[in-house]
């Protein structure tokens, strides 16, 4: 039922989206030198390694000039790549990969081997399935990089502080999913990025400033 739901809207989508594709594709040509998509290695289903792919958000070997993490304020990001990360377009290639069977429209999101290799115990149970293009995490932490913005340590404080909580999260979406609560974070996922200002992510965002004091 999951992959079947998969693959009808992922097709759908595709179909649908074909004009933002074009219009988003110039953009980002007529905005800077490089590729339209970006493609990175994360670690999938069964500890796969596959390659995700994205619209180009930042400059042309952007890790090689900077963290591997994006904070609120990166000089890396170009003009065209924060209107397409505040309204998550650049994710929208990934509808590709859900195709392919390499991910699903919901799941934990995939990460790269250094980030899976630090809780390899904990992953070895969310890899059992395929990873997602959104989850609790990505509503909860629409605001990373804002967050990350913050701190001393961005990337320390997304391995020690933000990963470990939403490895926490994956593990409560695996034992709550079902094909209702699927749907559920979908139509949710759609409504933050309508509503970016939706006040019922505050109390949470406190939390993570809180945690952060601590951090710090």
């Amino acid at each position: 039922m999951k992959r079947l739901f998969d693959l009808l809207l992922s097709s759908l989508g595709l179909l649908l989206l074909q004009p933002l594709f074009v219009v988003t594709a110039i953009m980002i040509k007529v905005d800077s030198t490089g590729p339209i998509f970006f493609r990175q290695e994360r670690i999938g289903k069964n500890f796969r390694r596959f390659m995700i792919y994205k619209f180009r958000t930042m400059v042309v070997n952007a890790e090689e000039k900077g963290l591997r993490i994006t904070s609120g304020g990166d000089q890396r990001v170009t003009k065209v790549g924060r209107i397409l990360r505040k309204f998550k377009i650049d994710e929208l290639p990934q509808l590709f990969n859900v195709l392919k069977g390499e991910m699903s429209l919901v799941g934990p999101r995939p990460e790269v081997e250094e980030y899976v290799t630090l809780y390899e115990e904990d992953y070895r149970e969310i890899l059992k399935r395929r990873p997602g293009i959104t989850d609790v995490s990505s509503i909860i932490f629409r605001e990373e990089e804002a967050v990350l913005k913050n701190q001393v340590d961005p990337e320390g404080y997304y391995k020690k502080i933000l990963l470990p909580e939403k490895i926490r999260l994956a593990k409560e979406y695996i034992e709550k999913s079902s094909f209702l609560y699927d749907l559920k974070l979908v139509l949710n996922t759609l409504h933050r990025i309508i509503c970016p200002r939706d006040v019922s992510r505050d109390g949470y965002r406190q939390k993570i400033i809180r945690d952060s004091s601590k951090e710090n």
